[in-house]
């Protein structure tokens, strides 16, 4: 009995079957070239060194040690960009006003392209 049930346990999906999983490989198969040459310094600037900058002189309470002067110091911070910015309720920037177009390209960069680009 215990046999019967092992090789029912093993047996392959069915092939009209649907995988469900939509991880970045999936997200990233037709993402086009976004690196901090072509769109991340121009987001960051635009978006978020009014306060992440090394030289903001205020800084509205972001942390010092949380700046986006280099791609870098972007990647390092990659996954907290990502969570308060495309999160179900994102809260940076603080008064929104990043669009829907905006906010895909920056989810292409940071989970699709080689980290450092």
């Amino acid at each position: 009995m215990i046999w019967a049930l092992l090789a029912l346990s093993c047996r392959e999906a069915p092939v009209d079957s649907t995988p469900t999983d939509t991880g970045a490989e999936d997200f990233c198969a037709d993402a086009p070239v976004v690196r901090w040459n072509n769109f991340g310094e121009g987001f960051m600037v635009g978006n978020c060194q009014g306060c992440h900058a090394s030289t903001a002189t205020e800084r509205y309470g972001a942390p010092e040690n949380v700046t986006f002067d280099t791609v870098d110091q972007v990647w390092a911070n990659a996954g907290g960009i990502l969570y308060t910015t495309t999160s179900d309720s994102p809260t940076m920037p603080p008064n929104g006003g990043v669009d829907e177009d905006d906010l895909m390209r920056l989810q292409w960069w940071l989970r699709c392209a080689p980290e450092g680009t």
